[in-house]
């Protein structure tokens, strides 16, 4: 008579599953807030503090007993105190929503890289090495490393590889088009005021641009290669393949440096 009655099934069994693109949005912003409340700072007494301090060099997990530093967490601290203490100059990140502490420490980075630029030529004319060489080992390296510890904490943290390599190649195009463009533009404009033509001869940096091009296209077709389902992403994977992928790029690196010196002084034909 269309009343609800009991009919033959009794029971109810209800399943819950989560949301797998829910759960990673807020695993994210559970990392986030996590990561800003390790490396936000409310004053310069507790950056001041934090650079004095000696700490253990790696996390402990939760639950578990904090670890002492060691005899190599007390030798780094020793080799990195003037860097620590110079840099808790930086205002801190509650400071202008932190875009004081961005616009200073970028300003400090770059005042850096033009002092290691120096150093590195004054090197190289000690032991002899051209400034193209120096150029392409040690003042590479030195401007580098910052964006290669980003990229390792973008590896680490982020769900994709996208923002550890587009942090890579991003930097890169701020130094070649930004760079210098921005350095050669005030150059051109301050020789035209003077009433001079600005002209800088080549000398062998076609050679080092041509080659590193080709090697770059040989790791994007590398991290194209890697996108297989058989290894499992462009990051990480399995053991072999990511032995071997780290193996070549460093072998690339080592070969890019290696060519460039050689055409440097003139071991082999340059263009």
């Amino acid at each position: 008579m269309g009343k609800p009655i009991l009919g033959e099934h009794s029971r109810l069994e209800v399943i819950i599953k989560e949301a797998c693109d829910f759960k990673n949005t807020v695993d994210q912003l559970l990392k986030d807030t996590n990561l800003a409340g390790v490396i936000g700072t409310h004053s310069w007494k507790e950056q001041f503090i934090e650079a004095v301090t000696v700490s253990a060099g790696n996390d402990d997990e939760e639950g578990q007993e904090q670890r002492r530093p060691s005899c190599f967490d007390y030798f780094m601290h020793i080799l990195c105190i003037f860097w620590k203490l110079l840099f808790a100059f930086v205002p801190p990140t509650e400071y202008w929503n932190g875009w004081a502490c961005f616009i200073v420490s970028i300003s400090v980075i770059g005042a850096l890289t033009a002092l290691i630029g120096d150093l590195a030529s004054h090197f190289g004319c000690t032991v002899g090495l051209r400034d193209t060489v120096t150029a392409v080992v040690f003042v590479a390296l030195g401007t580098s490393l910052p964006d290669t510890f980003a990229s390792k904490v973008a590896a680490t943290q982020d769900q994709y590889a996208d923002a550890s390599v587009g942090n890579v190649t991003g930097s890169n195009a701020v130094n070649v088009f930004l760079g210098i463009g921005l350095a050669w533009s005030v150059a051109a404009v301050y020789w035209e005021v003077k009433g001079k033509v600005f002209r800088v001869d080549p000398g062998s940096l076609a050679f080092s641009v041509t080659l590193f091009t080709i090697f770059a296209f040989f790791s994007m077709g590398v991290l194209m290669l890697r996108r297989r389902p058989s290894i499992g992403g462009e990051l990480g994977g399995p053991r072999i393949p990511k032995i071997l992928t780290s193996l070549l790029f460093f072998g690339l690196w080592f070969l890019y440096i290696l060519f460039s010196s050689l055409e440097a002084y003139c071991h082999i034909q340059g263009f």
